[in-house]
């Protein structure tokens, strides 16, 4: 058990049978009353966002999260199939827990899984992707007075917008966390 005033974001911990992931903490202190700690958490497991009370010295539980590197093989239909590059274990993530990232994942790609306790919770992706594109709009020409953006389609079917210079078949980084185009691939 760990004490809330030892709380720091990034840490995980376990409150009321659910797992939480903390993202900021704050301190209030008055002269006459005992220190509230108001910490801002994410719930790992339905990525819920909410805000917990603790009084000052109240004890919480510490959550040990396992990060297992793993590449992605292939979609298996209900779910997305991983390989530990080591054991070469496998296992299957359904496809509704990883919306998001499927956006982004092409064969072979490295990524780390999020295990408690033998419960995957989820695939950290890397922070930048390279994806080739395969649908881009003809630029209008002197449509350039601003910072002017087409529409693009990438090799797993994300839509995107892209600057007018990006043309179909050329490489592109994209940003996994806001899923915005982040330059071009070297």
């Amino acid at each position: 058990m760990i004490s809330s005033n030892d709380l720091r974001s990034g840490m995980s911990i376990i409150y009321d049978n659910n797992l939480y992931q903390v993202l900021d903490i704050s301190h209030n202190k008055t002269a006459m009353r005992q220190m509230i700690v108001k910490v801002k958490v994410k719930n790992m497991r339905t990525s819920s966002i909410t805000e917990l009370s603790f009084t000052g010295g109240d004890k919480v539980e510490p959550a040990h999260i396992d990060k297992r590197s793993m590449q992605y093989l292939y979609d298996a239909g209900e779910g997305l199939v991983f390989m530990d590059a080591e054991t070469y274990e496998q296992i299957e993530i359904p496809k509704e827990r990883l919306e998001w990232e499927m956006n982004f994942m092409t064969s072979n790609l490295d990524v780390t899984i999020v295990m408690y306790e033998n419960e995957v919770l989820g695939v950290q992706l890397p922070e930048k992707i390279a994806l080739t594109v395969t649908e881009a709009e003809p630029a209008v020409k002197g449509d350039t007075a601003t910072n002017a953006q087409k529409n693009a389609v990438v090799e797993t079917g994300y839509a995107v917008r892209v600057p007018l210079f990006i043309d179909q078949d050329e490489v592109i980084l994209i940003n996994t966390n806001d899923g915005k185009y982040a330059g071009r691939a070297n």
